[in-house]
C-alpha cells in the first residue's frame, strides 16, 4: 500500500500535540482521546508510521487536527506571524539604507555564497536523521573530528555504520569517495525556486505569487513537511496563509528558513527589505517560530552580503526583526551566550540539546536555528568552522550546514578564499530538481542573483 508521508492525520496528530506544548495550548483532553483510541505516537524521524490506521482512527485523528486548531494559544501576543504586528513588537526594526540603491554584492561574493552554501549541505547530507552520538563516533572513526572535511566511510568499522546507518538517499552521492558535483538537494532548490520567483514577479512578489511559481516548478514529491503540506492545501483551494494554518503541525520547522538566502543576497545592506520578503515567502507554508526564523536568516543574510561588518553584528541585526519575547529570539540569545562562554564547542552542542531536545522535533526551527547562531559565533565567521560546528551539532544537519556555508561564504567574500577541498568536489556544478537549472554552474547562478540583487524597483506582483 501507497504510505504517503507528511500527510496522514494519523501521523499528523502527535506532530500537532506536541507544537500545541510548545506554544502553550492545552491539549490534554485531546491527548486523552487520542490515547484511549489507541493512537500512536508521532513517527520520531519518518514522515509516515509503518502501518495505516483503521478508517475510524484516521476519521478522529482529522477530527482532532481541527479541534486543536481552535485552542487558544498564550504566546499568541508574543509571537505575531502578521508582519506589521512583528514590526510593532520590535523596537529596533532596521532602517532602509540611505542613499541610492548600489551595484549589490559582486558576482563572485555571490558565488562564494552559493558554493558556500551547496558545500555545507553537502557536508551535512550524510548525517542527517542520524542522532548526536552517531555523528561524533562517525566522524572520529574516520578521524575527523570536528568534521574539517567531508564525511567518509572510509575507515569506518562496519559495526559502526550498522548501529549509526549513513542517510540512505544521500550516501551514494555525499560521501567524499562518491562526490562528484553537488548532488540535488531540496536546500538547493528552494534558493533556484526562489531565483525564478524574482524573475519573474519582482522584489514586490506577493505570497500568491510564490504560490504560482511552485504549482508551476516544484515537483510535489520534492516536497516535505510543511511544505507538503501547505501544497496539499493550495490543491484543495485554499488560500495563503490559511494553507500554512490548515492541519499543518510542521508550521514551525525549519522550511521557510532553508528558503531565506535569496532574499538576503538581493537586499545587501537592507535587512528590514530582506525579512520583508522572507515573510511573504513563508506565509505560505509557516507560522509563528517558523516565519520568526526565516526573517532572522534573511536579515542576517543580507547583512553579510554587504560586506561591511562581522558576522557578530549580522547575528544582532538578524535579532532585530524577530519579536523579542518570542521563544525563537530567547533561543539564539541563549544559544550565542554559550558560543561565548564555552571553548569546547562540543560543550555549546550538549546544552542546545539539553534544552532543546526534550520538547521539540529534530526539524524545528527554533533549536536548529539556535544551533546556526552558535556556530557561526563560536566560529567567528571562519567558513570551515561555521559549517563544521553547525553540522556537527547534529538536528537538521544539511539544512543547518546550508545556511552557516552561505552566511561564511559571504563573509569570505570570494569563491577563492573558501577552501579548495570544500569546493573542487563540486566541480561547479549543480543537480536540481527544478525545471531549467539542472547541471548549472555556481559562477552562473551568482551572475543571475546579481542581476536580481541590481533591479532598479521591486517589479511587478
Amino acid at each position: 500500500m501507497l504510505r504517503l508521508t507528511w500527510v496522514q492525520p494519523e501521523d499528523l496528530i502527535g506532530h500537532e500535540l506536541r507544537q500545541a506544548a510548545l506554544d502553550g495550548r492545552d491539549a490534554s483532553a485531546v491527548a486523552s482521546r487520542w490515547r484511549a483510541a489507541g493512537g500512536p505516537d508521532a513517527p520520531d524521524r519518518a514522515g509516515a508510521s509503518p502501518e495505516p490506521a483503521s478508517p475510524s482512527l484516521r476519521r478522529l485523528a482529522g477530527e482532532l487536527l481541527d479541534e486543536l486548531a481552535e485552542l487558544p494559544s498564550p504566546s499568541a501576543a508574543a509571537e505575531p506571524t502578521d508582519l506589521e504586528d512583528i514590526k510593532a513588537q520590535c523596537p529596533h526594526w532596521p532602517l532602509p539604507p540611505a542613499g541610492p540603491k548600489g551595484d549589490g554584492p559582486r558576482p563572485a561574493r555571490l558565488e562564494a555564497a552559493w558554493l558556500g552554501r551547496a558545500a555545507g549541505c553537502l557536508l551535512g547530507k550524510p548525517v542527517e536523521k542520524l542522532p548526536l552520538r552517531g555523528i561524533r563516533l562517525l566522524a572520529r572513526a574516520a578521524g575527523n573530528w570536528p568534521p574539517t572535511r567531508y564525511f567518509t566511510a572510509r575507515g569506518v568499522p562496519g559495526n559502526l555504520t550498522a548501529a549509526y546507518p549513513w542517510n540512505r538517499r544521500s550516501a551514494p552521492t555525499s560521501l567524499a569517495e562518491n562526490i562528484d558535483g553537488m548532488p540535488e538537494d531540496d536546500d538547493l532548490d528552494y534558493p533556484l525556486l526562489n531565483l525564478l520567483l524574482l524573475q519573474r514577479h519582482g522584489r514586490g512578489f506577493t505570497t500568491a505569487d510564490v504560490a504560482r511559481v511552485w504549482l508551476d516548478e516544484l515537483p510535489a514529491g520534492r516536497t516535505f513537511t510543511a511544505e507538503r503540506v501547505a501544497y496539499g492545501n493550495l490543491l484543495a483551494g485554499l488560500e495563503p496563509p490559511e494553507t500554512a494554518r490548515r492541519r499543518n503541525p510542521f508550521r514551525e520547522w525549519i522550511g521557510a528558513l532553508i528558503r531565506a538566502d535569496v532574499h538576503g543576497w538581493t537586499n545587501p545592506g537592507d535587512p528590514a527589505g530582506a525579512a520583508e520578503q522572507a515573510h511573504r515567502d513563508a506565509a505560505l507554508t509557516h507560522t509563528s517560530a517558523g516565519v520568526h526564523a526565516a526573517m532572522f536568516a534573511a536579515a542576517v543574510i543580507a547583512c553579510a552580503a554587504a560586506g561591511t561588518q562581522d558576522v557578530h553584528a549580522c547575528l544582532r541585526t538578524g535579532l532585530t526583526v524577530v519579536p523579542p519575547r518570542s521563544r525563537l529570539a530567547e533561543a539564539v540569545r541563549h544559544a550565542v551566550r554559550l558560543a561565548e562562554a564555552h571553548d569546547d564547542f562540543d560543550t555549546v552542542v550538549d546544552a542546545l540539546h539539553a534544552t532543546h531536545s526534550p520538547a521539540h522535533h529534530w526539524v524545528h526551527a527554533v533549536p536548529n536555528t539556535a544551533l546556526i547562531a552558535a556556530a557561526l559565533t563560536h566560529a567567528d565567521g571562519d567558513f570551515t568552522g561555521s559549517v563544521a560546528r553547525a553540522v556537527s551539532g547534529g538536528w537538521d544537519t544539511d539544512s543547518n550546514g546550508a545556511t552557516a556555508g552561505s552566511v561564511a561564504g559571504l563573509l569570505a567574500g570570494h569563491p577563492a578564499a573558501l577552501p579548495e577541498h570544500w569546493t573542487a568536489p563540486l566541480k561547479n556544478r549543480l543537480a536540481a530538481s527544478v525545471g531549467g537549472f539542472d547541471g548549472i554552474g555556481f559562477d552562473t547562478l551568482a551572475h543571475l542573483t546579481h542581476t536580481e540583487a541590481t533591479r532598479s524597483c521591486p517589479g511587478p506582483s
